[in-house]
């Protein structure tokens, strides 16, 4: 007797099938998006709007510079990125009325009621030449202070962290301890 052929799977279509899921599952899934920084801009000015040259007090700026060796100075003075979290925070909360600090201005938030609100300002700046890690790491600096700010104020009021809260409240936060970031169009140091 001869030895008996085993009957062969037809595989021809095997590439068509793995072909379409392919495509469906490519369709079907979502990808993790590329998020960019979170900022709120002015909104554009009316063609017939007159310009009006806002005074804001020195005592409510920080000047917070990066240079193009990746060097950061904040209110003057050299400072190392892990501290200065630290020091906005300081310079925002202003816990001890220091005259140096930013003022703070009674505003009546709706649905809170009256409230200290810090009138300070961060102003960021940087040079063509500072390195995207290190304008990044600033950024996420003066964000986490902010946040922790907004956090604290949360918890004082409404006993829970900030993003634990419903919308309305978020908002009443926002207003107490808002985020009032300013960037300069980046400076060429080197050339004149």
């Amino acid at each position: 007797m001869g030895k008996k052929k085993t009957p062969a799977i037809n595989s021809s279509s095997t590439a068509d099938i793995a072909f379409l899921l392919l495509c469906y599952f490519l369709m079907t899934t979502t990808m993790g998006s590329q998020t960019g920084l979170s900022r709120r801009l002015p909104p554009m000015p009316e063609k017939d709007q007159k310009v009006e040259d806002t005074k804001v007090n020195r005592r409510n700026i920080i000047i917070v510079k990066i240079n193009s060796a990746d060097r950061l100075m904040a209110g003057g003075e050299p400072i190392d990125v892990t501290f200065l979290k630290e020091k906005i925070k300081e310079f925002l909360s202003n816990p001890y009325d220091d005259p140096n600090l930013p003022e703070k201005e009674i505003k009546p938030i709706e649905g809170f009621g009256s409230c200290p609100v810090s009138k300070g300002v961060i102003s960021l700046q940087n040079d063509r030449g500072t390195s995207y890690r290190a304008y990044i790491e600033v950024q996420n600096e003066l964000v986490k202070a902010i946040n922790e700010l907004r956090d604290e104020f949360a918890m004082k009021n409404f006993g829970k962290k900030f993003l634990q809260l419903p919308e309305d409240k978020q908002d009443i936060v926002k207003k107490a301890v808002p985020q009032n970031i300013s960037e300069a169009e980046p400076k060429d140091v080197g050339k004149k």
